[in-house]
């Protein structure tokens, strides 16, 4: 057995095709049925149904978890030996939320990727509990989020706090208040974050705490959306401070304190703990938690 013949059998389990697989790892057909046929008389057994599509047998799919995790083992390797060499490369896969993407990464990456060129990163937006199941699972190597509790496996670091504001828009009939409390929002029409975020969670939190029952009219996945509607006066909002400074620059939003909603929330980096850190993701987690707070709340 070799690795290039889990390769293949790899490759023929998603394309289902021995033609395509081919193609793909550029072998004839023929070297791939043969490299399949080496390895079924090597382990004495069927791996591949060959009627049309080809599919693996329940003899090949067990087969194929184990090739999956050999090929995991092999990468790893590769990137340890790789990592011999003094210059941070490699590849991280981040998720965040769609506002921290806008507001906080533009000058983070800037910076980074400038000092270290041969690092990639590839970036996904989805809601903050998503960011966690996604670090936990692994199909993330690293998230920025908001913390809340501590959840097994997780490693985390703060990078700076956030707060949740009330914005309306400058034709809102709130807009003329500076300071408002809890209570007197209960009549007025609000968007809200979905329910799977930490931020509506924690909303959601303070209404109850204060047995205000509020008049939801819209929800949507992210501050950014909910801002637009905000500013076409759809309703009024509570959204993360750190996501509207240009819109109060603008006079597209006005911000209205309310007391109730004051708690500072952490937002931090998180990665799975034990994994195996590349020298891109140990420069990349040095550099972010050696930044000063104010390079990441600063408003230009």
């Amino acid at each position: 057995m070799n690795m290039s013949q889990l390769e293949t059998l790899l490759t023929i389990s998603k394309t289902m095709s021995f033609r395509k697989a081919g193609e793909l790892l550029n072998l004839t057909q023929p070297a791939v049925s043969a490299q399949i046929k080496s390895l079924e008389d090597e382990f004495k057994t069927v791996l591949i149904d060959r009627n049309q599509p080809v599919t693996l047998t329940d003899h090949g799919k067990v087969f194929l978890e184990h090739a999956e995790q050999i090929l995991s083992i092999v990468e790893e390797l590769k990137m340890k030996l790789s990592d011999l060499n003094q210059t941070p490369q490699g590849h991280i896969i981040l998720g965040t939320t769609a506002s921290i993407a806008v507001q906080i990464l533009p000058r983070v990456l800037s910076y980074f990727q400038n000092q270290y060129p041969l690092i990639k990163t590839t970036i996904y937006t989805m809601p903050s509990t998503q960011v966690m199941n996604s670090v936990e699972s692994g199909t993330l190597d690293v998230g920025i989020t908001y913390l809340s509790e501590k959840i097994p496996n997780i490693d985390s670091s703060i990078l700076y706090y956030d707060t949740f504001e009330l914005v309306v828009s400058p034709d809102h009939p709130l807009s003329h208040l500076n300071h408002t409390t809890i209570d007197k929002l209960k009549d007025v029409p609000m968007i809200m974050l979905a329910p799977d975020t930490l931020g509506r969670r924690f909303v959601d939190g303070i209404f109850n705490k204060y047995n205000v029952q509020p008049n939801i009219v819209m929800e949507l996945s992210s501050s950014e959306e909910i801002k637009r509607m905000v500013e076409i006066d759809l309703g009024a909002a509570i959204v993360s401070k750190l996501s509207i400074p240009n819109e109060l620059k603008l006079g597209t939003l006005k911000m209205i304190k309310v007391n109730e909603l004051e708690t500072p929330h952490p937002v931090g980096v998180v990665y799975k703990s034990g994994r195996y850190l590349n020298t891109a993701m140990q420069q990349f987690l040095s550099d972010l938690k050696g930044m000063p707070e104010h390079h990441f709340i600063s408003s230009e």
